[in-house]
């Protein structure tokens, strides 16, 4: 039995159309590898010492490179200049710092809520004391290199916050002081324990301050600003 030949009234079936995948985006980023980012951590950290050290313009980037055995040509490769890296530490420092303002403003329990905010920054200080200086140097100097960041990443937080303990008070639950004010001197007194602990632990007769130092500051810290916010405090 022979197959019919195709006809106008019996033509051949047209073959498939075989779907092509879609094509891939070439212009889209791609996610950078883990050894990348290893090797970017590694900088930053690096980087975030030297500047506590030496500030922005004592540090160089042949000896950040030199510190982590790379070459100051392979380190452009990750960040194209010392400002890239400098906003990058600061950036990477004022994001965790944000992120504690962030909790705060979020509670609704003003005293579990601040303890937990100084305790938070008591932590940073205790762990990552570099950070702490790098950004209190280039504050000290005016911010000339950060400041637009810190007015449009801080300024927006430090309202969300102040709008808070106003509620606050105004339900009777806290006592009305300038709340912004009160940030401030949160802010000062955790900081100094990044910036002044040589200081401190020499006066106290240690090679470094403990755990338990910073658990006293935080008791006594809590202790005060609770005090100044009790309710039938004098405003």
């Amino acid at each position: 039995m022979t197959a019919a030949r195709p006809s106008p009234a019996n033509p051949a079936p047209r073959p498939r159309k075989v779907a092509r995948p879609p094509a891939l985006d070439e212009s889209a980023p791609r996610a950078p590898t883990a050894s990348r980012l290893l090797k970017e951590q590694g900088i930053l950290t690096e980087a975030e010492n030297q500047f506590a050290q030496f500030g922005f313009e004592g540090a160089s980037l042949e000896s950040i490179a030199a510190a982590i055995g790379i070459s100051r040509h392979n380190l452009l490769y990750y960040f194209p200049s010392k400002e890239a890296l400098y906003q990058r530490v600061l950036d990477d420092v004022l994001t965790q710092w944000l992120a504690g303002m962030e909790d705060l403003s979020h509670s609704d329990d003003p005293q579990q809520a601040l303890r937990r905010y100084i305790r938070a920054k008591l932590h940073y200080s205790r762990t990552r004391p570099q950070g702490a200086k790098v950004f209190t140097k280039e504050v000290i100097a005016g911010a000339p290199r950060y400041g637009t960041a810190i007015t449009e990443r801080v300024a927006p937080l430090l309202k969300t916050e102040v709008r808070t303990f106003e509620r606050w008070a105004r339900e009777g639950r806290i006592a009305k002081v300038n709340f912004t004010h009160l940030m401030f001197i949160i802010w000062s007194v955790t900081q100094a324990y990044a910036e002044q602990e040589a200081q401190f632990a020499l006066l106290l007769g240690k090679p470094a301050l403990t755990e338990r130092d910073y658990e006293k500051a935080e008791e006594l810290i809590v202790r005060m600003v609770l005090s100044a916010l009790a309710p039938d405090a004098v405003a």
